[in-house]
C-alpha cells in the first residue's frame, strides 16, 4: 500500500526483488572449458523447468548436459543430429526436444538418453526455433522455410507425431508464444514483427485467409509497403535467409471476414521501431518475451551490419472496435546499443525468471540489464518515450564472442556460452 500498488499486489514481487538484489554480488562461479574439435560453437543453452540441467546446443552436432549446481558434465549426445543443433526446448522436467539444420527435430527423455524418443520430419530447411504449449501439449516449431509447424505430442509414436503447417512467411527468423499462449510472435530478417491475436494453434492459416488488423511501424500510422526497411541482407552462417518477401502486398491489403470484436489468430503486421537511422532497414535476429508477458525482447542488426540493438516494446492491449481499424499492440519502452561484434551470428538475449532483468551477449561476456537502476518491475517504472536500459553489472570469462545466455528458472545463476566452445556459469559470490 506505501508503494500505492493497492490491495492486489503479487505476493512474490518483494520475494523476487530480493533475488534480484543477489545479482550484484553475481560473480563467475566456475567455468566449463570444452574442446572445440568436438562440439564447436554453443549456439543455445537451456534449464530444465526444476532447474536441474543445464543442456547445451552445439554447432558439431552434440547436445552437452551439465548439472549446474555442481558445475558437472554428465552426458555428450555425440550424434543427437547430423548437423548443427540450435534449439532446445524442455517440456516437462525429463522429456525435451531438439531441431537442427538437419530439418528435423528430435524428442529425449532424461532417463533414458542413450536413444531419441523419436525424431520429427516436416520441415524442409533449417529449424531454428521450438516453442511448447503445456495445456494442449502441441509442440511448436519454426524454421528457415518459412513454416510453422504444429505437433500433436498427445499422439506421438516411436515413427513421430502428426503434424500440420499452421502458418507460413517468408523471411522467418524467430517464433514465441506468449506465456498464457494467446498469441504467436515472428520476427523476420527483413525488420517485420507479425503477431498473431486470439491464437488458436487447432486453426491452420494459408496466406490471404487471416484477417489483417494492421501494417504499419509501432510510431507512425504509415503502412508496411512504404517503410524504411531495405529488405534482405546477406549474412554468413547462421543468419541464412529467403529470397522474397515476408507477405505479398495483395494478402496485407484483404480485409476481415466478418465485422465487430477481433476474430481468432487475427494478424498483425508491425514495422519495430529502432533507433539508429530508418532508411538502412533492420534484421530481427533474436526475439524472447517477457515471462508475465507484459513485453516483447528484440536483438536487432542494421542491414549494414554496423549497428545492433536490444530493445523492449511494451504490450498494449485492447481490441479495435472494427478488425480493420488501426491498431499497434507494442510500444518501444527501452533500448540500449550492444557491441556489434561477431557479426552474422545471432545473439541470444533473455529476461530473468522475474521479468526485472535481461542478460545479454555483449562482446567476449554479457551485460545484465536493468529497466532503471533499482531493478524494477517494468510496469512499476514504465516511461512515456522510450529510455535507455540501466547496465546493471558486465560479466566477461569468455575469450571469444558470446553466442547465448540464459538465467536459471530456480537459482541465481546465468550461463553463457561462446562461439569457440566455452560454457560459463555465474552466481553470486560474498
Amino acid at each position: 500500500r506505501c508503494l500505492g500498488r493497492g490491495a492486489a499486489v503479487d505476493p512474490a514481487r518483494d520475494t523476487f526483488g530480493a533475488m534480484t538484489g543477489l545479482y550484484g554480488a553475481i560473480q563467475p562461479a566456475d567455468s566449463v572449458s570444452l574442446s572445440t574439435r568436438t562440439h564447436g560453437a554453443v549456439f543455445n543453452l537451456e534449464y530444465s523447468p526444476d532447474g536441474s540441467v543445464l543442456t547445451v546446443a552445439c554447432e558439431q552436432t552434440e547436445v552437452l548436459l551439465f548439472d549446474p549446481i555442481s558445475s558437472k558434465h554428465i552426458k555428450t549426445l555425440s550424434e543427437a543430429h547430423e548437423d548443427c543443433v540450435n534449439n532446445i526446448r524442455f517440456l516437462d522436467n525429463r522429456l525435451f526436444a531438439t531441431c537442427s539444420d538437419d530439418t528435423t527435430i528430435a524428442l529425449w527423455d532424461l532417463r533414458k538418453l542413450n536413444t531419441k524418443v523419436c525424431t520429427l520430419h516436416g520441415h524442409t530447411s533449417w529449424v531454428k526455433n521450438i516453442e511448447y504449449d503445456t495445456k494442449t501439449r502441441l509442440l511448436v516449431t519454426s524454421g528457415f522455410d518459412g513454416n510453422v509447424i504444429i505437433w500433436d505430442t498427445n499422439r506421438c509414436t516411436e515413427d513421430g507425431c502428426p503434424h500440420k503447417r499452421f502458418f507460413h512467411t517468408r523471411f522467418l527468423m524467430r517464433m514465441r508464444l506468449t506465456p498464457d499462449c494467446s498469441k504467436m510472435l515472428i520476427s523476420t530478417s527483413s525488420g517485420y514483427l507479425l503477431i498473431l491475436h486470439d491464437l488458436d494453434l487447432n486453426k491452420s492459416l494459408e496466406v490471404g485467409s487471416y484477417p489483417i488488423l494492421r501494417a504499419r511501424r509501432t510510431t507512425s500510422s504509415s503502412d508496411i509497403t512504404s517503410s524504411g526497411s531495405s529488405g534482405p541482407r546477406a549474412v554468413g552462417s547462421p543468419c541464412h535467409q529467403n529470397n522474397s518477401g515476408p507477405l505479398s502486398e495483395k494478402s496485407l491489403s484483404r480485409p476481415s471476414q466478418r465485422e465487430g470484436g477481433s476474430p481468432r489468430n487475427s494478424l498483425e503486421v508491425l514495422t519495430p521501431e529502432v533507433p539508429g537511422e530508418r532508411d538502412r532497414g533492420n534484421c530481427i535476429t533474436s526475439l524472447q518475451l517477457h515471462p508475465k508477458g507484459w513485453a516483447t525482447l528484440l536483438r536487432c542488426s542494421s542491414n549494414t551490419d554496423d549497428q545492433e540493438w536490444t530493445c523492449v516494446y511494451e504490450f498494449q492491449e485492447g481490441a479495435p472496435v472494427r478488425p480493420v481499424s488501426p491498431r499497434c499492440s507494442l510500444r518501444l519502452t527501452h533500448c540500449i546499443e550492444e557491441a556489434n561484434v561477431g557479426r552474422g551470428y545471432i545473439k541470444e538475449l533473455c529476461f530473468s525468471p522475474d521479468g526485472r532483468m535481461i542478460s545479454s551477449p555483449h562482446g567476449f561476456g554479457i551485460r545484465l540489464l536493468g529497466f532503471d537502476a533499482h531493478c524494477s518491475e517494468l510496469v512499476d517504472c514504465l516511461p512515456r518515450e522510450a529510455s535507455p536500459l540501466r547496465e546493471i553489472r558486465s560479466l566477461y570469462s569468455h575469450n571469444d564472442v558470446v553466442l547465448t545466455t540464459k538465467f536459471s528458472p530456480t537459482h541465481c545463476q546465468i550461463a553463457s556460452g561462446c562461439l569457440s566452445g566455452r560454457v560459463s556459469l555465474y552466481q553470486p559470490k560474498f
